[in-house]
């Protein structure tokens, strides 16, 4: 194969696999109001403010490069994100409930092909834990993720979790995802080298769709009891 060959078919597969940001995501009707929809630049005063009240929230399951690379700017964050969608590697979204943002979920280490998988990753303000709100969004990208004829029509998502982290269980078992046994040392967390806990998601799973599986088998719960 030529280089040119080579690089053709790089371009054409980034151009077939791009995400089409801005792009947002609506919960539907009759259940609790949340957007998912990926950021700006504009959002960098209400993101940043929502990350410095959580610091100590999130501490314990942040996640960091050992060798100390130098933080993004925002906005060579955001620049990044777009590039991203460009390629079809990854996508972030903001979480949005009544009109203010409460955290954030992405879909990373997208790879299409034969294996069709991606990873989801998110955090919530601590005054919107427990208000199901997290359940939901996770439910949401699935079904953008998975079932979507727009979205990237992905086979497996996967999700990874300190095994101490009761509140992010609690979400993978409100969705539905299937244990699959633990990562050795998988990510650097909190300074030092953590065994996540592995479970799946597969677009088999729910073929009516993982928000109508989620609210479908908890009729009448409240918000709180779905989180």
């Amino acid at each position: 194969m030529s280089v040119f060959q080579a690089l053709h078919d790089v371009m054409k597969r980034r151009r077939n696999n791009a995400f089409m940001a801005p792009l947002t995501l609506e919960s539907p009707a009759g259940s609790p109001d949340l957007t998912l929809r990926t950021m700006d630049a504009a959002d960098q005063e209400e993101w940043g403010r929502l990350r410095s009240v959580n610091e100590r929230w999130l501490a314990p399951w942040e996640s960091s490069d050992p060798h100390g690379a130098e933080p993004l700017t925002f906005k060579s964050w955001v620049n990044r994100q777009r590039e991203e969608e460009r390629e079809g590697t990854s996508i972030i979204f903001l979480m949005e409930h009544e009109g203010e943002i409460v955290g954030q979920i992405s879909l990373g280490a997208i790879y299409p092909g034969p294996m069709r998988t991606g990873i989801i990753g998110y955090w919530i303000d601590e005054d919107h834990a427990g208000r199901g709100l997290t359940p939901l969004a996770v439910a949401m990208l699935a079904d953008w993720a998975l079932l979507d004829p727009t979205g990237p029509q992905l086979h497996r998502l996967e999700i990874d979790i300190v095994p101490e982290n009761e509140r992010s269980r609690r979400v993978v078992q409100k969705v539905g995802a299937k244990y699959e046994g633990v990562r050795r040392q998988y990510m650097y967390v909190h300074g030092e080298w953590r065994d996540h806990e592995s479970y799946s998601l597969l677009d088999t799973d729910a073929p009516q769709g993982f928000v109508h599986r989620l609210l479908g088998d908890t009729p009448g719960e409240s918000l709180h009891n779905l989180s």
